[in-house]
């Protein structure tokens, strides 16, 4: 429902499962309900109708096994990185131990910010703030990582940067991945499936395998196959996805 009080339907009869540890990334026109998908596995907000499942248990509210990342990091400013990666455990425990501040040290150093525990948010860059999100949603180690646009306030190097070091890290530590962009070369570059959504309200369009081998490196971007698929992936947005 908007704040006049109308009610929108922001996605319709959709209906898709993910596997152990894929991978999957969700693309489609603005507004077409993609973050709405991703705080529905959340449990941040419930159907209207139908039902969302993790592990076959129904979703009605939030999740210890699901961690997620937002757009922009959202760290807290006053405290420096290591607080602002234990944050999650403090907030559900109390208190954070040795062996959370240890587990939180490994993280960091999965992230490559070992040397900026210390360090305040503002000190840091755009990509290394992300980073520290990165290390914030795995410290009680969900099975499920949920991500929203996550790097899309950066610059493009950075991204590009930032989608390497991801697809490093998932190799490292194993999740189940939702991950929802704007860019159809990232979805490709990333995914195991990428789920392609028409306009509001959002209907699957397509749902395109990514055949591409691992580990996906620059390389994979001059692969005449990735290119094939990025172009098909992007000819369903633009024409079947925009005009259903």
């Amino acid at each position: 429902m908007t704040t006049d009080g109308r009610d929108v339907r922001a996605l319709d009869g959709l209906s898709f499962d993910i596997a152990k540890n894929e991978f999957v990334a969700i693309v489609g026109p603005s507004g077409c309900g993609k973050s709405t998908i991703l705080r529905l596995i959340a449990g941040l907000i419930q159907p209207t109708s139908g039902q969302v499942s993790v592990d076959g248990d129904a979703v009605r509210e939030p999740l210890d096994k699901v961690g997620i990342v937002f757009q922009k990091p959202t760290l807290l400013p006053w405290l420096d990185v290591l607080s602002n990666v234990t944050f999650p455990m403090r907030h559900k425990y109390g208190r954070v131990g040795e062996e959370g501040r240890a587990l939180a040290g490994d993280l960091l150093r999965l992230v490559g910010l070992a040397e900026f525990s210390k360090s305040r948010p503002d000190e840091l860059s755009g990509g290394m703030q992300q980073r520290v999100a990165i290390a914030r949603s795995l410290l009680l180690d969900p099975e499920l990582l949920l991500m929203d646009e996550p790097f899309s306030s950066l610059d493009a190097m950075t991204r590009d940067e930032m989608g390497f070091e991801l697809m490093r890290i998932w190799s490292e530590r194993p999740k189940t991945v939702v991950f929802i962009t704007h860019s159809i070369t990232e979805a490709v570059l990333l995914a195991d499936r990428v789920i392609v959504l028409t306009a509001r309200p959002g209907k699957i369009a397509d749902i395109v395998r990514i055949p591409l081998a691992r580990p996906r490196t620059m390389d994979t971007l001059s692969d005449p196959l990735f290119n094939e698929i990025t172009a098909s992936v992007r000819n369903t947005v633009f024409t079947r996805a925009r005009a259903a």
